[in-house]
């Protein structure tokens, strides 16, 4: 490392002094939540066990979903490998709490790339929820901030079903702070209290001391290999809230008749356990690398979001790179850091779900795991790269520095 970059490094440290002891008390908080939980539910060994066939009465599967209700204080909860991704978690509740003729609204700007496939809004995908008969609308955000007054103008007594993203996606947005969701949630139920509220919590678990049912929310779902899944979950995903919604989200993701009640794993239960009693602490990890990244790159002049300094609601910084060739280097210098195929060079390519190529750098033990440390934007000015997770703060410190290197070096060099 060269002098002017430990200098950097140095400072840096420095500033994350104060953000990283708040960070660290949070972690105690939701680690002894999630013990609690783990001690009143009687956790056994023989909950780990694999199942087969139909799952009829899968012990470990059952376990799970009681816990996990517990920990994010819901009614019921579906805690499946089956989930193939955050975004099949997040389709099964509209799919499953939409029908013909209902609205939904859409509470913070444009969702996320895939879920606008989902939506309909995007792309042509067979079956989304437009070409079914839903209505859509969106509550416009004024200078990257969600507007209560646009929610309460998108927002009718017969809507259905508003849709609150946490985390800000690729979108030049602030993700939101709990506070954030408990006000909309209340926005919203002013108008009707019937209105389901949901919340794509996605990359947001774990981060502060309330989750989005806590907030009032009806609702809410995300990915086992973001935060929740602690870097342990090979696959899936979780939907939980009150018990007639996850009911009806289970219907949809089995069949009618069948819900809940089915469904087996032949790996067994143990890394699902043991990421969900991890997770506080990986997603410590995760945002101190977050805001190391964002701290490090604000030294250097680099355009980052959040500003650093503050507590984080998500693993996610935005870095504006500003060129092509930046936004390159950025991701070899991410995966060539990386413990698994840091010889592979990342190149921008088409992804399902999104319009234009996506660069990513991921060498993750699970593949396409966010909790783990990656990086990837769509290929647009003004270039920005989206850097979540890390499992250690120590892998994330490195890389971090190393992309930084990297950069100068090209920069010194011209």
């Amino acid at each position: 490392m060269n002098q002017e970059l430990m200098k950097i490094h140095e400072q840096a440290m420095e500033k994350l002094k104060p953000v990283f002891r708040e960070m660290e008390d949070i972690s105690l908080k939701n680690t002894q939540k999630v013990l609690e939980a783990f001690r009143k539910h009687q956790l056994s060994f023989f909950h780990f066990a694999a199942s087969n066939g139909y799952g009829y009465d899968d012990a470990g599967r059952e376990k799970l979903e009681e816990i996990w209700a517990d920990v994010f204080h819901a009614e019921a909860a579906l805690v499946r490998p089956q989930f193939v991704s955050g975004t099949h978690a997040l389709a099964t509740v509209l799919l499953a709490l939409l029908r013909p003729g209902d609205t939904l609204v859409a509470a913070v700007g444009t969702p996320y790339d895939t879920l606008q496939s989902v939506i309909g809004i995007s792309g042509d995908a067979p079956n989304n929820l437009i070409s079914r008969g839903v209505h859509y609308r969106e509550a416009a955000l004024v200078d990257g901030h969600y507007s209560l007054d646009n929610i309460r103008k998108a927002v009718t007594p017969d809507t259905r079903l508003v849709q609150i993203q946490r985390s800000r996606g690729y979108m030049d947005r602030d993700s939101l702070f709990p506070e954030d969701i408990r006000r909309i949630v209340a926005a919203v139920k002013e108008i009707n209290p019937e209105i389901i509220c949901f919340v794509d919590n996605c990359y947001g678990e774990f981060t502060g001391l309330e989750e989005p049912i806590e907030l009032g929310a009806d609702i809410t779902a995300g990915s086992l290999i973001k935060n929740a899944g602690g870097g342990f979950a090979p696959t899936g995903g979780y939907i939980t809230g009150r018990k007639d919604l996850v009911n009806l989200c289970a219907q949809e993701m089995t069949a009618p008749g069948l819900g809940g009640e089915m469904g087996s794993y032949a790996a067994g239960y143990r890394s699902f356990f043991e990421g969900l009693f991890m997770a506080p602490h990986v997603t410590r990890q995760a945002v101190m690398t977050a805001e190391y990244a964002g701290t490090v790159f604000d030294l250097l002049h680099f355009k980052v979001s959040p500003a650093p300094g503050h507590l984080r609601t998500d693993l996610i910084t935005a870095i504006e790179l500003g060129s092509e060739e930046n936004m390159r280097l950025f991701g070899e210098a991410i995966q060539s850091w990386s413990p698994v195929d840091s010889y592979v060079q990342p190149v921008p390519g088409p992804m399902p779900g999104y319009t234009d190529p996506i660069l990513m750098a991921a060498g993750t033990f699970v593949q396409g795991s966010t909790i783990e440390l990656s990086a990837d934007g769509p290929v647009r000015p003004p270039y920005t790269m989206y850097l979540q997770g890390a499992l250690t703060f120590e892998h994330g410190m490195l890389a971090v520095l190393g992309a930084a290197e990297k950069i100068l070096k090209a920069k010194n060099s011209k």
